[in-house]
């Protein structure tokens, strides 16, 4: 006697990026305005659809390419957890898998797709309930935020939301950034750059606040991402962020 088994569902899946950044100081987040229903007119993270033998990473670079117009993904790219099916879209079940991208302040040269357009906005301002997020796109959001506050504390990925080269006060401007406090300068460089397998010093100055030459800095060869994999260095000691 066979054993019967429930019809599985089927259902769409999409990708959604989480695009963060800092630009003057503060925390901005990748939103699109919604060019078609349901939600046209209103905000929302870039994503789409995954296509047919689509890799998830891949659609999530994909639709971040054809709603901001960038030439390639850049920074760090790494997925960030699944939401869904029910009760997420008014359209019927749709399953999500968020992706949660840190990167250097980069222009947003047109929108595309399913975008009217797209703009960099302050992560404040989606927090204070002032800009509200289509779909359930604040959640996302707010998951993605305690994502990037922790990566921030283990690994060496704060140096993503910088060039290639950086003063430890860009770096520290990151942290008080995304971690939202401030921070003591020279107990925020002496654990930067003892901390093994974090940084190397390029040799070279730049001019720095007022003028004084600053030294720039460099992700150290341990905590560089390898063959366009990302880096699963993990700093010990960490840099443990200020508990309120």
């Amino acid at each position: 006697m066979s054993e019967s088994h429930p019809v599985p569902a089927r259902f769409p899946v999409t990708v959604d990026v989480v695009g963060l950044t800092v630009i003057d100081g503060a925390l901005h987040v990748l939103l699109i305005t919604r060019l078609i229903e349901p939600f046209r007119g209103g905000l929302a993270l870039p994503g789409g659809f995954v296509l047919a033998g689509e890799d998830l990473v891949t659609a999530a670079g994909r639709e971040l390419v054809e709603e901001t117009g960038v030439e390639h993904v850049p920074g760090h790219l790494e997925q960030l957890g699944s939401y869904g099916p029910q009760g997420r879209d008014p359209r019927g079940d749709v399953l999500t898998v968020a992706h949660l991208l840190l990167a250097p302040n980069f222009p947003v040269l047109s929108a595309g797709s399913d975008a009217e357009q797209a703009a960099w906005y302050p992560v404040s301002r989606i927090l204070s309930g002032e800009v509200r997020l289509a779909f359930d796109h604040e959640r996302i959001l707010g998951d993605a935020l305690e994502r990037a506050k922790s990566k921030l504390e283990y690994s060496p990925l704060g140096a993503a939301f910088c060039g290639e080269e950086f003063t430890i006060a860009q770096l520290r401007a990151v942290y008080e950034a995304v971690w939202g406090t401030r921070l003591d300068p020279r107990n925020f460089h002496r654990k930067a750059t003892g901390t093994p397998g974090f940084l190397e010093d390029t040799g070279r100055m730049t001019a720095g606040d007022a003028g004084r030459p600053a030294a720039l800095f460099r992700l150290a060869d341990a905590a560089r991402p390898l063959a366009g994999r990302p880096s699963r260095a993990v700093l010990n000691p960490p840099l443990m962020r200020p508990r309120v």
